[in-house]
């Protein structure tokens, strides 16, 4: 059962990773097996994002974690790098509960926005994040370091007709 968000401990990578991991396996039955088989971020950089304070997660009522939020800052605005819920936590709010919290973390620091790339048709991604607020952002809106994600992307394989540069803004 969700008890709540906290920051990720330096030493959960590997309960991250399993998570990353089992919730990739949703990608296969969206004909995406090249997704599903992609490694998670190594337990170096899992530690990285905790130390500098830009890791939450999810955890269970024995406070082990259920999902996690990954954040960077691009462009000046809180940056979603990756939002992953154990499967048998789907659908149950935890990621909309994660992005709260990185909604707060940004507002607290005065940034203007939450950017992150997602896959375009894929159901939990795009469509999912339209109905939480986020908008396409045309390719003027897209900023210089937003465009070196996305460039980055492309260069790891990803389709870039298959994704979208999204934006939520937040009200100060």
């Amino acid at each position: 059962m969700f008890a709540g968000i906290r920051a990720a401990a330096v030493d959960e990578g590997g309960d991250l990773q399993k998570i990353e991991l089992s919730a990739g396996e949703r990608f296969r039955d969206v004909g995406m097996p090249d997704i599903a088989d992609d490694e998670p971020p190594s337990a170096q950089a899992l530690a990285d994002y905790a130390r500098a304070g830009r890791s939450w997660v999810a955890v269970d009522d024995a406070d082990r974690p259920i999902g996690f939020v990954l954040v960077e800052v691009i462009d000046g605005n809180a940056h979603i790098d990756q939002v992953t819920v154990r499967p048998d936590h789907q659908g149950a709010g935890l990621g909309r509960a994660l992005i709260e919290r990185v909604r707060d973390w940004a507002v607290g620091r005065g940034m203007p926005a939450i950017t992150l790339t997602m896959f375009t048709d894929v159901p939990w991604n795009a469509p999912l994040y339209r109905h939480l607020g986020f908008r396409d952002l045309t390719e003027p809106e897209i900023g210089p370091q937003l465009r070196i994600v996305r460039d980055e992307e492309t260069a790891h394989g990803l389709d870039p007709a298959a994704r979208t540069c999204m934006r939520l803004d937040l009200s100060r």
